[in-house]
């Protein structure tokens, strides 16, 4: 499911909460070291890169962080800059905020940045991203489709940054409805596992590819490599998807599932 690699994801849902409890972000905290971690932001997701970077520097030291850089790397020239790496040398967690995934990807992809980021990730820092944030994390994202009814022709994909393996990721799941798009996107190749995390909620992927589910809703992951029927190259703009059978696990927190294996466990 993924090659062999020394560090963790925390694929957040969107909308996580930061007035409360915080338990998302302060796992995060906790994974990156806790009192001794050394958090960077990436805004790169976001149109509003100042407002949203100091929200997060904030919250971050609130919840016990050592020490937050936010960076705003808002074009290619940055993202290839010769010595880039030592904006990150002593960080122990990056974190994507939302916006736009095709603006993380366009950005980031083919760049010393990017290749960077993947290098960290298999030595062992955790690298964690919120909404669109989520949806880069895997090789291949949903960037649009309509909620609603599984329909191919809805659906809209794009090259991801490739951290997860043979994994879509779904975000803001339950809440807008997303369980018919995220059958979309599987049924193109059902080999692929589709994740879909609701608001609120995120996986904490381990190096063994085990996931545990943290936060105040659901996860929902579909496996349509048991199906024996589909129609997925036949469909014309509009007609609905079929694809049968299906396994569907819902899993809340507390619950891990193995995404090597495909089971769910206790």
């Amino acid at each position: 499911m993924t090659e062999h690699v020394e560090g963790k994801l925390l694929i957040i849902g969107g909308a996580e909460d930061k007035k409360g409890e915080c338990k998302i972000l302060k796992r995060f905290v906790q994974e990156s070291g806790g009192r001794e971690s050394r958090i960077t932001v990436l805004t790169a997701a976001t149109e509003y890169p100042l407002q949203v970077g100091e929200e997060y520097h904030a919250l971050f030291l609130s919840l016990g962080a050592q020490e937050v850089q936010v960076l705003d790397v808002s074009d290619r020239i940055q993202a290839n800059r010769i010595g880039i790496g030592k904006d990150f040398e002593n960080s122990t967690g990056i974190f994507f905020t939302g916006g736009d995934q095709l603006r993380i990807t366009g950005l980031l992809g083919g760049t010393l940045l990017g290749h960077m980021l993947q290098q960290l990730y298999e030595k062992g820092i955790i690298i964690a991203g919120t909404s669109a944030g989520a949806s880069v994390m895997s090789d291949t994202m949903i960037v649009g489709g309509e909620a609603g009814t599984a329909k191919k022709s809805n659906l809209s994909m794009a090259p991801g940054l490739g951290l997860l393996r043979s994994v879509v990721i779904d975000q803001h799941f339950a809440q807008r409805g997303r369980i018919g798009r995220l059958l979309s996107a599987i049924s193109q190749n059902p080999y692929v596992l589709g994740v879909g995390i609701d608001e609120d909620t995120a996986i904490l992927v381990q190096s063994d590819a085990r996931v545990l589910v943290i936060g105040s809703n659901t996860v929902t992951v579909v496996d349509a490599s048991p199906s024996t029927t589909t129609n997925v190259s036949e469909t014309t703009p509009g007609q609905p998807l079929v694809l049968s059978p299906i396994i569907l696990h819902v899993l809340s927190d507390g619950y891990s599932f193995d995404l090597k294996r495909r089971v769910s466990l206790l």
